[in-house]
């Protein structure tokens, strides 16, 4: 007799920790794992005196469900994902549901939403956040796909997720790719945190030459207020952590940083959309740059930098450093909602921003106090255009810009990289600024490719060509996209 409520497939932590999650919470789970000698570790190990059932093979796993069945992938994105798909197909009826759990790109999940719904059965793809511990004790998870799905699998989702106010941090976010595409973005979002985290501590330690206890009570500080986070908390642990010679370990940790690709992924859709995610942007560089360790270490020894040392009031530019993380911040989540609403437009998704923030305040690696105020923002304004353009965000940015650029200038006296801070810097100058020189652009690219332009004393969509040298002729090239 069938008593499964879900079957899970993929026994690696995280598909671990989800399991006896779920069976924490009284859902009778059936596993398999292609190695199926894992399946039975799990069992005498982990999963010991759970009412989790094993399997050792996927006719088995599918025959101890509850029709119509639910199956959750949590294997590696990409080709694991339709290999799994393909081999279930055959076993599976009408209305039956697959979730691939893991970090998969948007475009897949639009494409097999699509595919297994011309077959019947019905597709969720869903972003989940938290890591290990997110996913044993209450991650963060962004369902999409096939909405007719979502009642079906809303019971098993909502009641494993992180709940903050007692509210799960799981909702449905849009169809196809749209809880993948969320989850996107929410990892790049993470890669500009982290990054900006890093560029402050590294202000601190070569420009106010500040000792990692020094730091950690720095950090600590910051956590009881605006900058409350999960991030900016393990920043803290890690400072004060202490080696075998009660040295600090982080001084000893090789400075080249590794990535799994969501990052990028990010930055891509946001130049295919026509986003400027530049703060994501430099954090995605910034990690390709600390790979090239090697190189970095020969240009060291022979390039210069400026010869100032820092002179002035530490405490003072720790304030000012405070400032800088802060609106850095700001600009950070503000781009991520601007690509997030022109994927909205181009895929015809209907994003609840504020939805989205509530679902990150809790279990994802994002999770901060921050997340109220961006929920706060779209309640009063669901069709805001861009947080910057809140009352409240424009009030904080507004009192953090002095400092802020004190940062950015004095970390270019010093020759301290400071790629995200500047980028957010750059990005707001911009975004703030009625005129840019793209006129002057066009103009060149007029001259040379006859692009045409449009005229600021004209309507737009009304397009010209000047013969700028006098021997160009008058035949345009072609119209430009914005």
């Amino acid at each position: 007799m069938p008593q499964a409520d879900i079957g899970l497939i993929g026994l690696a932590v995280m598909g671990q920790n989800l399991a006896l999650n779920m069976n924490d919470h009284g859902f009778t789970v059936a596993v398999f794992n292609r190695t199926t000698a894992t399946v039975d570790e799990f069992l005498s190990g982990p999963a010991t005196e759970t009412k989790i059932i094993g399997t050792h093979s996927l006719e088995e796993l599918l025959g101890a469900l509850k029709k119509p069945r639910r199956v959750m992938l949590m294997v590696k994105a990409g080709p694991v994902v339709d290999s799994f798909i393909d081999l279930l197909l055959p076993h599976l009826d009408r209305d039956d549901i697959i979730i691939d759990g893991g970090n998969s790109l948007y475009a897949d999940t639009n494409r097999r939403t699509k595919a297994l719904a011309d077959k019947g059965i019905l597709f969720v793809g869903t972003g989940i956040s938290g890591g290990e511990e997110g996913a044993r004790r209450g991650p963060s998870i962004m369902p999409g796909g096939n909405s007719a799905a979502w009642p079906r699998v809303k019971d098993i989702l909502q009641t494993i997720a992180a709940k903050v106010d007692g509210a799960p941090c799981c909702d449905w976010v849009g169809e196809d790719g749209a809880g993948h595409f969320v989850k996107m973005v929410h990892n790049g979002i993470e890669y500009g945190d982290m990054q900006l985290i890093c560029e402050a501590y590294d202000f601190m330690r070569r420009g106010l030459r500040l000792d990692e206890t020094e730091m950690q009570s720095v950090f600590a500080q910051w956590n009881k207020g605006e900058l409350d986070s999960y991030l900016v908390e393990i920043t803290t642990d890690i400072l004060g952590f202490k080696d075998a010679d009660e040295s600090p370990l982080v001084g000893k940790i090789l400075d080249a940083a590794g990535q799994k690709g969501t990052g990028k992924w990010t930055v891509i859709n946001a130049l295919d959309l026509g986003v400027p995610l530049t703060l994501i942007g430099e954090a995605v560089f910034a990690r390709c740059l600390s790979a090239m360790q090697e190189e970095r270490e020969k240009a060291a020894g022979v390039l210069e930098g400026p010869m100032s040392k820092f002179s002035g009031d530490s405490h003072e530019f720790v304030g000012y450093l405070r400032d800088a993380l802060y609106a850095s911040k700001i600009i950070s989540y503000a781009q991520g909602y601007m690509l997030m609403r022109h994927a909205a437009e181009e895929y015809g998704w209907k994003l609840n921003y504020g939805s989205i923030a509530l679902m990150w305040r809790g279990g994802c690696i994002i999770r901060s106090a921050f997340l109220g105020d961006i929920k706060q923002a779209f309640a009063a304004n669901p069709a805001l255009e861009n947080l910057l353009l809140d009352n409240f965000f424009q009030q904080k940015i507004h009192a953090a810009q002095a400092g802020w650029r004190k940062i950015v200038a004095k970390a270019v006296e010093l020759g301290i990289p400071a790629p995200a801070f500047s980028a957010a810097l750059a990005f707001y100058d911009g975004y703030r600024s009625a005129r840019l020189p793209a006129n002057l652009l066009q103009a060149q690219r007029d001259y040379f490719g006859a692009h045409t332009y449009e005229r600021l004393d004209r309507p737009r969509g009304e397009f010209f060509h000047t013969d700028w040298s006098g021997s160009g002729g008058k035949v345009s090239s072609s119209t430009y996209t914005v």
